[in-house]
């Protein structure tokens, strides 16, 4: 009989719905106090995640989420570079 693994589940910082870690964006801020998307969700930092919606980027960026979550002040260049790799995702 096999073993039923355990799906790893993640909050979205956005509309604060749980899904899948595999079907979120992982948003990074790095040892060097960098924020960047992480697409492989394996590099090292501090994480937060977002569902694949640009609407829930705004939500997060509205509820200061991800400030919360990274424990860091974001500033609004940050959001900005942060929706241009999210269209980049979105078309790929």
């Amino acid at each position: 009989m096999g073993t039923v693994r355990k799906v790893p589940m993640r909050k979205c910082t956005g509309c604060g719905e749980m899904k899948n870690k595999k079907e979120m964006l992982r948003v990074l801020k790095t040892p060097e106090e960098e924020i960047i998307l992480d697409a492989t969700g394996r590099k090292n930092g501090r994480g937060a995640y977002l569902c694949f919606d640009k609407e829930c980027l705004r939500k997060a960026r509205k509820n200061r989420g991800l400030e919360r979550s990274l424990k860091t002040a974001i500033p609004a260049s940050v959001y900005e570079s942060l929706e241009k790799e999210f269209d980049k995702l979105e078309h790929q």
